[in-house]
């Protein structure tokens, strides 16, 4: 599997990532263990994972699923093969068994997130250390426009690096990353950290797929020029882009047949997207979620593309994308489908 730089570092990465979030919920550590033990075995080095995991958080299943990534490291012994990403949740008093629901990236809960990862997932450092989405009122999770409020509460981004600076100096951290993050959001990191010194970030982990290719309007330009790359989540959409929703069907036991609450991917707009997306496939004889997987794993901005799975057949499938090469044919068609149908999913 090809490796890519991380940022301007000299950690490689491969071009998918495995993500986790299922894992403690969806997932037991015992068909947590298969994944990982299979995914690295086919050349995969990249786990990314968050605080807040297994989703849909609640207080049970708190970082249930770094927990089973420290006991899987634990009995492996291969924490030096892997490159492991986690991340600090944001603010959300929709959030009050962390912290309160009262998260700010300030040096007192950074601190307090950074060691409660560590000691879950059983190691001593982070080689990437990601903030889940911003510390301010600003457009993510589906939103495109942006309203502005005069009035949030909000932590300085200086004091924000300043404690993340202090989190690599003590060796607790290797890099830092941003997700759910803005052209602007991202830019400021940046500017701020070279003013300073400070640790720059090396990355930004935002939604993209065929049904929401918002990062390339403002980022793709910053992840080019900045050397911060896209980790591209919900390359999927969620399960979407396999077709498996199409025609009012709810899978048992499939991601949004069980939580109906994520209705970010299931307007109608996406809908009609994705049968013209599936109908691509069709014409190429490609398979639907290997040909989505891989239009994401071959854009030029993209670091890695972070995939899921709650069974190893899925795995396997999202895996062997690596291996498809979309022609100039099936991309000039993919292309005529955003046209007509572009942002159906932010």
């Amino acid at each position: 599997m090809e490796k890519r730089a991380l940022g301007n570092t000299d950690i490689q990465v491969s071009e998918i990532c495995l993500g986790t979030m299922t894992w403690g919920q969806q997932n037991s550590q015992a068909e947590a263990f298969e994944q990982l033990n299979y995914a690295t075995d086919y050349g995969v080095n990249f786990i990314d994972t968050a605080e807040m995991y297994a989703v849909p958080t609640k207080a049970e299943t708190y970082g249930a699923t770094e927990t089973i990534i420290g006991n899987w490291l634990e009995e492996r012994k291969n924490r030096d093969k892997i490159v492991l990403a986690t991340k600090i949740c944001g603010p959300g008093d929709w959030l009050p068994h962390i912290r309160d629901g009262q998260t700010h990236f300030n040096k007192e809960h950074l601190n307090k997130a950074i060691d409660g990862s560590l000691s879950r997932l059983k190691t001593d450092y982070i080689d990437l250390y990601q903030l889940h989405w911003p510390d301010r009122h600003t457009n993510f999770f589906g939103q495109l426009g942006y309203r502005h409020n005069p009035n949030e509460l909000t932590t300085a981004i200086e004091e924000t690096l300043e404690a993340l600076n202090d989190l690599v100096t003590s060796g607790k951290v290797r890099q830092i990353g941003l997700s759910n993050e803005t052209p602007w959001g991202t830019m400021k990191f940046l500017q701020i950290a070279e003013s300073n010194g400070y640790p720059r970030a090396v990355s930004v982990q935002n939604p993209y797929s065929l049904l929401n290719r918002s990062f390339e309007v403002g980022l793709a330009e910053v992840a080019h020029r900045e050397q911060v790359g896209l980790l591209a989540y919900s390359p999927l959409a969620f399960g979407m882009l396999t077709g498996k929703y199409l025609n009012d069907q709810w899978p048992e036991g499939a991601r949004l047949s069980l939580f109906k609450q994520f209705s970010r991917y299931t307007n109608p707009q996406a809908m009609l997207a994705t049968e013209k997306y599936l109908a691509v496939a069709d014409k190429y004889e490609l398979n639907p979620t290997q040909m989505a997987l891989a239009y994401v794993t071959s854009r030029s901005f993209v670091t890695a593309n972070i995939i899921g799975a709650t069974s190893m057949e899925q795995l396997k499938t999202n895996l062997t994308s690596s291996e498809l090469t979309l022609s100039k044919e099936v991309l000039k068609d993919l292309e005529a489908v955003h046209k007509e149908h572009p942002y159906p999913a932010p």
